[in-house]
């Protein structure tokens, strides 16, 4: 890929309230289409950074790398480099296309992890609401397919279960008084057939087999109408025996809608961005201090694989 421009800005992980560099790009992914990508921070001279593979949220029908970049900023100032994925949206691109395109620039990245963050740079995946659901299915089929050894997967309120039958869901959905909760459409127009809905990609939170998942953050809020849903899925893996960093926020967040104002430039950002960039850091310097944990080594044996869906 082309040099970024220089910046007179030190590392981000010294200037963790700086607003860092960042580059858009088109990159050639396997799917044969150019797709968009944003950066935000940059490899340090003679050091390594993790690599994060970032999706945006907008119940899978909205959102864009623009609403993304206020999370993607606050990962990059925990001392990560970021690739944030402009991924395609239903409802003209139904499930699977999002999740294969996005498993396309998991294996890009990690070809050129070197170039971006560093030699050797751990690789991880994270998402926020929709994009917290095509994390942790990337991480399931990074684990299946043991092409891309992952080194964490961070996941902010994720959206995980397609039946939409939460408690904090339900609640959240009743109290809008809304014609049509909005996570239950954004499921419809991603999952057109029924049928979908059981494939392990399409919600992860109902999948069994959750061994050889690298290790997860999981954070939600008081006020998050997907706490319940990203508690339970803490829950599972924890009970896999995964090492799990969980944190639920003090409410008023406005989560997950307000994700995007977590790098406002304007009246500062809101309190919980520190709160989450805290959660970042501690959890990148826990796959340091474990990386025998955080990116198990794959073997040549076979491993039962979901069918494709590529």
């Amino acid at each position: 890929m082309k040099s970024r421009p220089s910046s007179p800005s030190a590392h981000p992980a010294v200037l963790p309230d700086a607003v860092v560099p960042r580059l858009d790009k088109q990159i050639q992914i396997a799917l044969q289409r150019a797709l968009d990508v944003r950066f935000h921070g940059r490899r340090p001279s003679g050091g390594t950074l993790p690599l994060v593979l970032h999706f945006h949220g907008g119940t899978f029908n909205g959102g864009s790398l623009d609403s993304g970049a206020g999370v993607a900023q606050l990962l990059a100032q925990a001392g990560a480099v970021v690739m944030s994925v402009d991924y395609p949206l239903a409802p003209a691109h139904p499930f699977p296309q999002a999740v294969d395109t996005g498993y396309a620039a998991l294996q890009w990245a990690w070809k050129v992890r070197h170039k971006l963050a560093g030699p050797g740079a751990p690789m991880v995946v994270a998402g926020e609401e929709a994009g917290g659901n095509l994390a942790a299915a990337i991480a399931l089929m990074a684990r299946d397919r043991q092409e891309v050894p992952l080194s964490g997967q961070i996941l902010l309120s994720p959206m995980l279960d397609a039946c939409v039958a939460t408690a904090s869901l339900r609640e959240a959905c009743a109290q809008a008084r809304a014609a049509e909760c909005v996570w239950a459409n954004g499921w419809r127009q991603y999952l057109p057939s029924a049928a979908d809905a059981g494939h392990p990609y399409a919600a992860p939170g109902t999948v069994r087999r959750l061994t050889g998942l690298p290790p997860a953050l999981l954070v939600t809020a008081q006020d998050d109408p997907l706490r319940d849903e990203t508690l339970a899925y803490a829950a599972r893996l924890r009970a896999a025996g995964l090492a799990v960093q969980q944190a639920v926020l003090a409410a008023p967040t406005g989560w997950p809608g307000r994700y995007a104002d977590a790098q406002r430039i304007k009246g500062g950002s809101p309190a919980w961005a520190g709160e989450l960039r805290q959660q970042f850091r501690t959890f990148f310097a826990a796959m340091a201090a474990t990386p025998e944990q955080a990116a198990p080594a794959f073997s040549s044996a076979s491993s039962s694989v979901p069918s494709s869906i590529s």
